[in-house]
């Protein structure tokens, strides 16, 4: 075989070897990387080769703390507590109430804690926790004091304090209805004079205005005419009765039977004045004369101190007073002199100022909490103190526009300082505790289906312990501005983080990505 033939084969050769001997090399590579996968094999870290150790290789990314001394990834460094599992009474896992062992202190008056707790639990629903959630199994901890430092977490001691449950209501001051009168004229006429106006104090029967109304010297001649009449038939009659036999008895009858006619008309013209407020209380009919009737008639009704000046010859018989009800202020006048008015129009508004009413809107899902007698701390706008009243009144159906419920209570305004159809905000007590379990407002959290707050741990302080806070699951009551009332999960003296719980929130929730909340879970 020539030189070429030689070179040729011996190249095709060579160049299968080669592959070959990649096929191979490719498929143990293979395989050793599919062992590792299988048998979790790792790769050395360069500080272990080098038998170097770094702070860096040791922490667990997890839970941002060294791995070495994780307790959620090695329970051994920090057991947890017994578990006592749900607690049905307080709605509440692990619950301290009853099971103290479980607390971070001692608290010697666990049975008042007990009734209080359950007396508050039970007064109204309260917001539940989910039994099947396991949140509170977890622990946040911390590398050092240092850390949690610099992250601004700071903790308050729960304590007792006076708390107060309520609800929240816009309220308005309006005038007691039943001491306030809207004053008008009994028959039409024309306004012959004012004598009080707008801002006067008045007492019961005082004449505020004089009406000359026809009406009322119509209804006085009637009557003179009628007292007249009867007078004469009444003399009459006894001269018939004196003669005796001489008069027939068809005659007697016939007078008799007008006399009655008479006094019924006189008793009808006496009624009309009474009508037009101007009752005949001090004048006997039966004893006066025409002329006295007349004198007494002329101004009927107006009070001695202001017809004492007046000349009977040139004032009419006219006319008819308007009279206050009752003491108290006229808030509004709306007539004058000259004025022709009519009995549909009010003339005068008058009120008694220290007694007013203060109605509530309460919104329909809360109505059911209302009761009489509970009582209201209203805080008047634009006013400086507080006034307290007590609910007499609350409607049985819902405002056609609001859609809220209507609800009344009694004011009693010693000097009338408060102005009425003004505006303020009302709190309605439901509940008073003198001696409430309460945390700072922010420090109680909502994890998504549980309220929990972070218990620091009892042996934080210790230099060789772990920086660890506790997840507990709590109950809440009444709360204001500042604090929580806590019903169940805690007990006093206890240390929750106050600044800082929305980032160890952040840190339990983002624990849960990935396998998620038990409560979610197992829905």
């Amino acid at each position: 075989m020539d030189e070429p033939a030689q070179k040729n084969s011996s190249s095709s050769k060579s160049g299968w070897v080669d592959k070959l001997f990649l096929v191979v090399v490719m498929m143990l590579l293979g395989a050793f990387a599919y062992g590792g996968h299988y048998f979790h094999w790792k790769v050395p870290k360069f500080s272990r080769l080098w038998h170097q150790d770094s702070t860096k290789e040791d922490w667990c990314e997890a839970h941002h703390v060294p791995e070495s001394i994780c307790v959620e990834c090695n329970p051994k460094e920090y057991p947890p507590p017994k578990s006592y599992g749900w607690c049905a009474l307080h709605g509440v896992p692990e619950c301290p109430v009853c099971h103290p062992d479980l607390a971070t202190v001692e608290d010697p008056n666990l049975q008042i804690l007990r009734e209080k707790s359950q007396q508050g639990l039970a007064f109204s629903s309260r917001k539940a926790n989910n039994p099947i959630c396991k949140t509170h199994q977890r622990r946040i901890q911390f590398a050092n004091i240092e850390e949690v430092d610099k992250a601004g977490v700071t903790v308050e001691p729960a304590w007792i304090s006076p708390m107060t449950e309520y609800l929240s209501a816009p309220g308005e001051i309006i005038y007691d209805q039943t001491r306030q009168a809207h004053l008008s004229t009994r028959a039409s006429g024309t306004v012959w004079r004012v004598i009080r106006h707008i801002g006067d104090h008045v007492k019961a029967n005082e004449t505020l205005a004089l009406i000359d109304s026809a009406e009322v010297g119509k209804a006085k001649s009637e009557l003179m005419q009628m007292f007249a009449l009867s007078m004469l038939r009444t003399q009459t009659l006894g001269r018939l009765r004196a003669a005796g036999i001489a008069t027939s008895a068809a005659t007697l009858e016939e007078a008799e039977s007008a006399l009655r006619e008479s006094l019924i008309r006189m008793n009808a013209a006496r009624q009309a004045l009474v009508n037009l407020g101007l009752p005949l209380e001090n004048i006997n009919l039966q004893s006066t004369t025409p002329e006295t009737l007349e004198n007494k008639l002329h101004f009927l009704g107006i009070p001695q101190e202001i017809h004492q000046h007046m000349d009977p010859a040139k004032t009419t018989r006219n006319l008819l007073p308007v009279i206050s009800p009752m003491d108290g202020t006229i808030v509004s006048r709306e007539v004058v002199a000259g004025e022709v008015v009519d009995t549909t129009r009010i003339l005068f508004e008058v009120v008694n100022n220290e007694y007013k009413w203060i109605t509530l809107d309460v919104r329909n899902e809360e109505a059911r909490f209302l009761n009489n007698n509970q009582k209201v701390i209203y805080n008047p706008s634009g006013a400086s103190e507080v006034v307290e009243c007590k609910i007499d009144w609350i409607s049985t159906q819902a405002d056609l526009k609001t859609r809220t419920i209507k609800a009344r209570a009694n004011l009693e305004d010693k000097g009338g300082k408060l102005r009425a159809n003004t505006f303020g905000s009302a709190k309605i007590i439901l509940r008073e505790e003198s001696k409430a379990l309460c945390v700072p407002r922010d420090a109680v959290q909502w994890d998504g289906c549980c309220q929990v707050v972070f218990v620091r741990d009892k042996n934080f302080l210790d230099p060789k312990a772990q920086k660890l806070f506790h997840v507990r699951k709590v109950r809440t009551g009444a709360r204001d501005e500042s604090k929580v009332e806590i019903l169940a999960g805690l007990l006093p003296g206890e240390l929750v983080v106050h600044q800082g719980s929305g980032l160890l929130l952040t840190e339990l929730l983002r624990g849960n990505l990935g396998e998620g909340c038990a409560c979610h879970s197992k829905k």
